[in-house]
């Protein structure tokens, strides 16, 4: 992997990239694809979006970890907004965060303009999403919109996390896009979600057991172990062992 960092460095583009580390197992990602998409992330908008040299025109105010805590701080009505899809939140999020209703990306264009956050559009919003690149362009969606002073954490979650660890203001575990489906910055992490099933607390994610579906599902250990296919609470095929 450095020598990967390292090799990919050497093209001026991508000279000073921001690359993020996180313990994994080595097959966490089974496939490398590299695709060319007229969206990086696809809010379905790219008329909107308007990039330069130095990124992202017209984005949100980037705050790194600790100016976080410096704005909340020294402005109370400070609201956090999930960048993320709904089902992300289920394992962690930041304190008293809106979490919209979002199951897909583009989703998030309906939720802005549905008017449900329209009496957040004059406060301080720090939006936040697992690496900050969904929040570049989503802060330019928001701001687009309406929203006045709109903020995007350096890194993300992944670089908050790694400075504050269980001691700051997210809560919970973070859920990720690769075979470990969630990971936590330290030990004794607060277990927010629950089970699917039978509402114990817990923060293991299941895919859908049928076939046409994508939904994840939580679902804890004696659930699990007692289950013979693990489905979501949508689809009728959901069977339990006695």
């Amino acid at each position: 992997m450095k020598k990967y960092l390292r090799t990919t460095r050497e093209y001026p583009a991508f000279k000073d990239i921001d690359f993020k580390w996180s313990e994994g197992t080595g097959e966490d990602f089974p496939r490398l694809e590299v695709k060319v998409r007229p969206e990086i992330v696809t809010f379905g908008r790219p008329e909107e979006i308007k990039v330069d040299e130095n990124g992202i025109i017209g984005g949100g105010t980037h705050l790194a970890p600790h100016e976080v805590h410096e704005l909340v701080e020294r402005r109370p009505d400070v609201v956090f907004f999930d960048g993320r899809n709904e089902f992300e939140a289920r394992v962690g999020k930041f304190r008293d965060a809106v979490v919209t209703n979002a199951q897909t990306t583009p989703d998030f264009v309906a939720e802005l303009e549905s008017g449900k956050y329209d009496h957040l559009k004059s406060k301080p919003i720090v939006t936040y999403c697992t690496g900050g690149i969904r929040c570049e362009v989503l802060t330019v969606l928001m701001k687009n919109r309406g929203f006045q002073e709109v903020y995007q954490i350096d890194g993300g979650i992944v670089r908050y996390g790694e400075t504050f660890k269980n001691s700051g203001l997210w809560e919970g575990s973070l859920y990720v896009f690769d075979k470990r489906l969630v990971t936590d910055f330290a030990e004794g992490a607060a277990l927010i979600g629950s089970c699917d099933y039978c509402g114990e607390p817990t923060k293991d994610f299941y895919n859908c057991s049928t076939n046409t579906c994508r939904k994840r599902t939580l679902v804890c250990t004696a659930c699990a172990n007692s289950t013979t296919l693990i489905s979501c609470t949508s689809c009728t095929s959901a069977s339990l062992v006695p």
